[in-house]
């Protein structure tokens, strides 16, 4: 049977099993779907597009341990996470030095850092939210967008930022009530699901 012909537990079936055919098909379809995570997560095209491949490489090796718990595609989108997650402690572990500019124009002391946020889409966040992030203290504001805009686990960040869990739970429920603040009481669902998010 052609595989174009096939459904898509059929197709996946057959990738399980090792049909070369099959599995590309699979990868093809999902690749738009893990580019688009990567690079909210990497923060650059090239690396986005390098870790998209490291994420279809673990995708079709572990396909046969697939066990269909979730839909196949949340199981990609984490896989790509996790791939993501896995370079960039890497590159919190080799970290680059990066030279501030205070407003008076001398530099600032420098910091190791990995701006994690520095891919996301704002489009899909309103001016108004982006500015009051912009207004917020770092720590707090990267919590925020961590959990409500790029929907990781607690432990996900704890890992990435390199603090305890109970501390990112502590960044985001601040960071959310100083949103709100900077957002004076202007809401919608998207300002609701920023200020609001877990009910923590």
């Amino acid at each position: 049977m052609a595989h174009e012909l096939l459904s898509d537990s059929q197709l996946l079936l057959r990738a399980q099993q090792g049909d070369y055919d099959a599995i590309s098909k699979v990868l093809g379809e999902q690749y738009q779907r893990v580019f688009a995570v990567c690079l909210r997560m990497m923060g650059s095209r090239s690396a986005a597009e390098d870790q998209t491949q490291e994420a279809l490489l673990r995708i079709a090796r572990g396909l046969s341990s697939f066990e269909g718990k979730s839909a196949f595609g949340t199981w990609c989108h984490r896989v790509a996470t996790t791939t993501c997650l896995d370079e960039l402690r890497r590159q919190r572990r080799r970290p680059t030095t990066t030279t501030l500019t205070n407003t008076d124009g001398t530099d600032a002391e420098p910091v190791d850092d990995v701006d994690i946020t520095a891919g996301i889409e704002w489009s899909d966040v309103r001016a108004d939210i982006r500015e009051a992030l912009d207004a917020v203290p770092v720590e707090f504001a990267r919590a925020v967008v961590l959990r409500d805009v790029l929907e990781l686990e607690y432990q996900e960040i704890a890992d990435l930022t390199g603090v305890a869990t109970g501390t990112v739970k502590s960044r985001i429920s601040r960071g959310r009530a100083l949103l709100a603040e900077q957002l004076r009481g202007n809401r919608n669902d998207h300002v609701e699901r920023l200020t609001n998010g877990d009910n923590e």
